[in-house]
C-alpha cells in the first residue's frame, strides 16, 4: 500500500482542503497519515500558505527542509507542492527549488490524485480523513473572497466568494457526526457573506438554524466580517444552545483613515456600535479580533488610537500582525513606510496590552464552573476548552489527570487559579 505524508500550513481553511484530499487518497487505497513520525513514506504532499510575509517564509523552509533531508538520507519520496503560496508563485517555485517533483496550484484535488494515481476514480467528494482529533472538524461554508481589502491577496489567490449550498453542508456535517465529532468550526474567508452569491441574500442565518439540528453539541463560527454582519443570529445565538458564545470577527483597525485606506467600508463608529450591540445581546460572548499594525503611513497618533481602542473594548482574544507588503495589492502601491523595528514595537506594546487584559479576565473566571470538551492529554494535565475559546488559538483549560477523564467528553471543571493564556481547573463532579 503506498504511503502518504500530508504537511499542512497555514489556516484551517488549508486544513480543510488536506483532508479532503486525504479521505479521497484513502479511497483510493494510500495509506496516508499527517505529518509522519516516520520516515517511510513514499509521497509527500506539501499544503502551503502564502498569506503573510511568516506564512510564505514558513512554506519555503518547510520544502526546504524535506529537500535537505531527502538527500541527506538518499530517500526516493516524491515532493509535490500545492496549495495558496503554489497557486500564487507556481512558476517561481518550481524555478527556485527544482528539487520539487510536482507544483499544484488550489482546487486541483484531481490532478494530485491522478498524478500519484493512474486510473483513479476521484469522483471529487465523499470521505475526509480528519487531522484534527476525532471530537472537533472544520466545516467550509464557502471559498474565496469578494472583499478586496487592500492588504489581503486572499481574493488574488482563491477568486471570487463561492458560497456551498445549505444542504451540502448539513449533509457534510451529518457525516461528521456520525463519525464522532462533536463540535462543527465553520470557516470561510467571510463567514458573514455566506449566500449572497448564491441566494441572492445573506443566510448564514439559514445555515446555522438548519446545522442546529445536527447531532452535534457545539457549533462554533469563525471569521465574520464587521461590516453588514448578519444581526439576526445574534438572536439565534442567544436561542440555540449548541451555538457557542464565540465570534471571531477580524476589525484590522479602528482609526477612519486607515480603515477606509483598507478598504474595509466601516467607521469607528460603526463598529464601536457592532460591538455594543453585540454584548447587549450576548453579554457572555467571548469576541476575537484580529489586527494590523504598521500598516503604510500609520502615524504614532493612529496607532495609539488603536491601542486605546484595545484598553477600552477589552477583547476576549486577540490576534496581532505586522503588516506585510503583498503583491498585487492596493496597499502593495503604498510607500511602505514604517520601520520594520517600528513596527515590531508596536505589536509588542500592543499584545502587552491584550495580556494584560486577558489575565485580569481570566482571574475572574476563578470559581466558576464551565463546560470543559477535553482536547488531549499533555504532561500532568488534561487539556481543554470552553465555548469561549476556539482550538489552537485561544486559551485552554488545564485539568489535573489524577481523575479519569476521556478526551473526546464534556465535564464540568471548576476553574482553581488562572495565568495570561490558561485556567485551571479540577472536576466539580465525577459521576
Amino acid at each position: 500500500m503506498p504511503k502518504v505524508n500530508i504537511i499542512s500550513l497555514g489556516c484551517s481553511k488549508n486544513t480543510v482542503d488536506s483532508e479532503g484530499l486525504a479521505g479521497t487518497l484513502v479511497k483510493e487505497g494510500f495509506a496516508v497519515e499527517f505529518e509522519a513520525k516516520t520516515e517511510d513514506f513514499d509521497f509527500l504532499l506539501i499544503n502551503t500558505c502564502g498569506f503573510i510575509d511568516k506564512a510564505k517564509e514558513e512554506s519555503i523552509n518547510t520544502i526546504l527542509s524535506y529537500v535537505t533531508f531527502r538527500k541527506k538520507e538518499k530517500k526516493n519520496f516524491e515532493i509535490i507542492v500545492f496549495g495558496c503560496l503554489a497557486q500564487r508563485y507556481k512558476d517561481e517555485i518550481g524555478q527556485q527549488i527544482p528539487e520539487i517533483d510536482k507544483v499544484f496550484g488550489l482546487m486541483q484535488q484531481k490532478d494530485i490524485v491522478a498524478y500519484i494515481k493512474q486510473n483513479s476514480h476521484f469522483d471529487g467528494v465523499g470521505f475526509r480523513k480528519l487531522s484534527t482529533p476525532k471530537h472537533y472538524a472544520y466545516i467550509k461554508i464557502s471559498e474565496g473572497c469578494d472583499r478586496h481589502c487592500s492588504f489581503c491577496a486572499i481574493p488574488i489567490i482563491r477568486g471570487k466568494h463561492i458560497s456551498r449550498p445549505i444542504e451540502e453542508i448539513v449533509t457534510e456535517a451529518e457525516m461528521l457526526a456520525k463519525q464522532g465529532v462533536k463540535e462543527i468550526i465553520l470557516i470561510a474567508q467571510d463567514t458573514s457573506y455566506y449566500g449572497l452569491d448564491l441566494y441572492k441574500e445573506r443566510k448564514l442565518y439559514d445555515l446555522l438554524k438548519a446545522l442546529c439540528k445536527v447531532n452535534v453539541h457545539w457549533i462554533r463560527l469563525q471569521y465574520s466580517y464587521p461590516n453588514q454582519f448578519p444581526m439576526e443570529v445574534l438572536s439565534l445565538m442567544k436561542e440555540e444552545k449548541k451555538l457557542c458564545h464565540y465570534l471571531d470577527m477580524p476589525l484590522q483597525h479602528i482609526n477612519n483613515r486607515i480603515l477606509e485606506s483598507m478598504h474595509r467600508n466601516i467607521t469607528s463608529e460603526e463598529v464601536i456600535n457592532l460591538i455594543t450591540i453585540i454584548r447587549q445581546t450576548l453579554p457572555d460572548i467571548a469576541l476575537r479580533t484580529t489586527l494590523i499594525v504598521g500598516y503604510p503611513s500609520e502615524t504614532k497618533t493612529e496607532f495609539e488610537e488603536l491601542k486605546d481602542f484595545v484598553s477600552k473594548v477589552r477583547f476576549d482574544r486577540m490576534g496581532a500582525f505586522t503588516y506585510s507588503k503583498e503583491e498585487g495589492t492596493k496597499a502593495g502601491e503604498l510607500k511602505d513606510n514604517v520601520s520594520q523595528k517600528e513596527k515590531q514595537r508596536r505589536l509588542d506594546e500592543l499584545i502587552f496590552v491584550q495580556e494584560e487584559i486577558s489575565l485580569a479576565l481570566n482571574q475572574k473566571k476563578v470559581g466558576n464552573v464551565f463546560e470543559v470538551l477535553v482536547d488531549r492529554k499533555e504532561g500532568e494535565f488534561f487539556v481543554g476548552r470552553t465555548q469561549y475559546d476556539s482550538p489552537e488559538v485561544d486559551n485552554e483549560v488545564l485539568i489535573s489527570n489524577k481523575n479519569d477523564v476521556n478526551i473526546g467528553e464534556f465535564y464540568n471543571v471548576r476553574i482553581t487559579s488562572a495565568d495570561v493564556f490558561d485556567l485551571y481547573g479540577e472536576l466539580e463532579d465525577i459521576s
